[in-house]
């Protein structure tokens, strides 16, 4: 009996007519031989678990640079909350949770060291620009294993569109997409509070009082809201009351935590670190690995480091600015 034929008919049972269903999944790039246990879905979200990717974000930062504290979120526990949140909505519409897990669990693979810090010296730099959505969906098709996970195309495209202007095709990659702001939103209320970056006071009130007052209320309140302004309909959204409030309260964190706080004040330090070591990668690409060196002639040195320093963790990318920038002792022997 093979298993996964058996799950296939339950999601046929189970699931909305609008689910995505894996027996209809318009498959990947490179053809493949079907698991006789695991829906397509299924397997996508284990490939991206068991990916290097997927556990260098441990070591990525989220908002705060290198926090002294060991209950700040960094990029891993930013993309559990947000795979967490979405299969709860999944779930309730009775969507296809494997595929909503899978999008939410690679969405941010290909985000650079130092966050959108990085990212935004990246996309200085590289001259194609760099915008870290991109860099996952490349991520998962060429640089994991140098031949790329062959993800199905319905996770690609909500990896690939889980920000920006484009909209997941799929129900369930348009659930991620909100499911991340709901989840980052409160997340960096919540470190940004411990850190003594914001005061309860701080916060606007008038969003407060229709999301609510303490971190579960409000993850509650946008969770519930999300799922009763979405049944039944043919894109997922908030009410209008709640999804103003939601964006007025992104729009004070931004200016508030993410642009004008203590919190940023050691970015211009990870900005110079992500520069030089672009800079200096490019005119020594001998510096860089030996597995890297062999995609430059296909690539280009410019496309090859900039995928290098996408991949490294914060601390990675400080030893290697040490270890190039910094000056050593000279030993002498006695």
């Amino acid at each position: 009996m093979v298993l996964r034929l058996e799950y296939e008919k339950l999601e046929r049972r189970m699931l909305s007519p609008d689910a995505c269903f894996s027996d209809s999944s318009q498959d990947r790039k490179y053809p493949e031989e079907p698991c006789s246990v695991r829906t397509i879905f299924q397997r996508d979200r284990d490939r991206i678990i068991h990916s290097k990717s997927f556990r260098r974000l441990k070591y990525k930062t989220q908002v705060f640079i290198i926090p002294e504290g060991d209950h700040f979120r960094t990029r891993l526990t930013h993309t559990l909350e947000v795979a967490q949140i979405s299969r709860t909505v999944a779930r309730a519409l009775r969507l296809n949770e494997d595929l909503t897990e899978a999008i939410a669990l690679g969405h941010d693979l290909g985000h650079t060291p130092f966050g959108h810090t990085g990212e935004e010296a990246l996309n200085e730099v590289f001259p194609t620009g760099f915008k870290h959505n991109v860099q996952s969906l490349r991520q998962v098709d060429e640089l994991e294993g140098w031949r790329g996970l062959n993800l199905s195309l319905e996770v690609r495209d909500g990896i690939l569109n889980h920000t920006g202007k484009t909209d997941p095709f799929t129900l369930e990659g348009q659930i991620v997409k909100i499911c991340d702001r709901i989840a980052y939103i409160n997340h960096d209320i919540d470190d940004a509070l411990r850190a003594g970056i914001l005061k309860e006071d701080d916060l606007p009130r008038e969003c407060l009082e229709i999301l609510g007052f303490s971190h579960r209320e409000r993850i509650n309140k946008m969770v519930l809201d999300l799922i009763e302004a979405s049944m039944g309909r043919p894109s997922i959204t908030l009410n209008n009351d709640v999804q103003e409030a939601t964006r007025r309260l992104r729009d004070f964190m931004f200016k508030n935590v993410y642009i004008g706080s203590e919190a940023k004040r050691e970015e211009i330090k990870a900005r110079h670190v992500v520069k030089y070591l672009y800079r200096h990668m490019v005119e020594n690409p001998q510096s860089m690995p030996s597995e890297y060196l062999k995609r430059v002639n296909e690539s280009g040195v410019e496309r090859v480091v900039c995928d290098y320093i996408a991949g490294m963790t914060d601390r990675y990318a400080i030893t290697q600015f040490t270890r190039i920038f910094v000056p050593r002792a000279f030993a002498i022997e006695e």
